[in-house]
């Protein structure tokens, strides 16, 4: 019988917010079991980039992520981000690791093929790219892995790899394994029927009302591409995707994305 795992991913403004991150962690730090916490990069590399006088560029969310950039975001995610979030994580409890993609192996990626935009060092996530090895002996010896937004090639160039879809993939390799839930972690309560009413949070989306969602305009906007990919997690064997927010993991609600 499978064991259940948890992988969260936070971002967004949770990052740049000091006592939120805190609170997020110490609930996080609450809930049993095996767990991976997955981070995006805030704002912090922005405005440092911005401070050496080189423009962010970005594109559909998408970082353009040139040599300079790369040296950046390297420095925030898997530096200063990350090491503050393993250390907040030790403080509450958890044995926590952080990690990039290229330390153990652990995520190899390949740089996105230059088409309509060319995205610099961006790194797209094959079948295959995760060292599930590597993070079952982690996770069987009761340590968290936290993962930042970095990945490698494995020929010793690192690559800047969207935090969702590094989320995604790790539970769609992992649930080979586990019982895996994927939690993504924001400023909402979940899934909105009404984004102009906070309180109308769609609790349950099976994939036919999903489709419905969408043809009606309920669902748009920045919203899809997620929960496209959540039930692409889905098809892959995860058991189920939660929408929550980062700082009511513990409350009842939420929306939960499931096959049926």
């Amino acid at each position: 019988m499978r064991e259940g795992l948890k992988i969260f991913k936070i971002g967004g403004g949770i990052i740049d917010d000091e006592a939120q991150l805190g609170h997020f962690l110490t609930e996080l730090a609450r809930i049993p079991g095996r767990k991976i916490l997955v981070h995006g990069g805030g704002k912090g590399a922005s405005q440092m980039l911005q401070n050496l006088g080189i423009e962010p560029q970005m594109v559909q969310g998408r970082r353009i992520t040139n040599a300079p950039t790369l040296d950046i975001v390297t420095m925030f995610y898997a530096g200063k981000t990350n090491k503050q979030v393993v250390a907040l994580l030790q403080a509450a409890g958890v044995d926590a690791l952080g990690l990039s993609g290229a330390d153990g192996n652990a995520i190899r990626a390949v740089k996105r093929p230059v088409k309509d935009i060319d995205y610099g060092f961006v790194g797209d996530l094959p079948d295959g790219s995760v060292n599930t090895e590597l993070l079952g002996q982690l996770l069987q010896a009761g340590i968290t892995p936290v993962f930042c937004a970095i990945t490698h090639d494995g020929l010793g160039q690192l690559l800047n790899t969207n935090a969702d879809t590094i989320a995604s993939t790790l539970a769609c390799a992992l649930a080979v394994q586990y019982k895996v839930e994927l939690h993504f972690c924001f400023e909402k309560d979940g899934v909105l029927s009404d984004t102009n009413d906070e309180h109308s949070v769609i609790p349950q989306i099976v994939p036919a009302q999903y489709q419905q969602l969408k043809a009606e305009g309920v669902i748009a906007a920045g919203m899809v591409p997620k929960l496209d990919n959540a039930f692409a997690a889905l098809e892959a064997g995860v058991e189920r995707v939660v929408i929550e927010n980062a700082l009511k993991i513990n409350e009842s609600v939420k929306t939960v994305l499931c096959r049926s």
